[in-house]
């Protein structure tokens, strides 16, 4: 159960314009993560604008984002988040149920190429260690622009707050 409760949006008028909005952009529902953070509605505003920019306004292909911020859910053992991602979200963006399954512990799987098991391994380093090595981050150059490096990087930054926020409020997983 959630350490602060979740908002019942429909008794706020207040809200309207920003539960509209939220509405819109995910499937016509406001989800429990917005139902949390409308406690402080300018930071669900935010919250909201920054993670509609992360998600579509990147040249980042959605793939490799849903592979990403899976892997994230997982390391953080969070699933608010891999509920959310798998498997609605991640076979839409062309993973299969065996590579969301292998994302678990992916050094070991063959399921992915290097470019995406150099992203792994940044995506490892920057939630586990912060501090990501020459040696983890020197792959990446051969597949990724400067854009890219830093679309990439805001991408597992934006993901790693996230799952810290949902698992310290115990955020609870979308019904159904």
């Amino acid at each position: 159960m959630a350490r602060v409760p979740l908002l019942d949006v429909e008794d706020s008028p207040a809200l309207m314009e920003l539960t509209d909005r939220i509405r819109a952009a995910r499937r016509g529902r406001v989800i429990n993560v917005y139902r949390l953070l409308l406690h402080s509605p300018p930071l669900a505003e935010t919250w909201f604008e920054h993670n509609n920019a992360v998600r579509w306004q990147t040249g980042l292909d959605g793939r490799l984002r849903e592979t990403v911020i899976i892997r994230i859910g997982y390391l953080a053992r969070a699933r608010y988040v891999v509920g959310q991602h798998v498997p609605k979200l991640a076979l839409a963006e062309g993973l299969t149920l065996g590579e969301c399954e292998a994302l678990k512990e992916w050094q070991g799987s063959d399921l992915f190429d290097e470019r995406t098991r150099a992203v792994l391994a940044y995506t490892d380093a920057m939630t586990r260690d912060i501090e990501v090595p020459d040696t983890v981050f020197e792959p990446l150059r051969q597949y990724f622009d400067d854009r890219g490096i830093v679309e990439l990087t805001v991408l597992i930054g934006t993901y790693a707050m996230h799952v810290r926020v949902f698992e310290a409020l115990k955020l609870d997983p979308e019904a159904g």
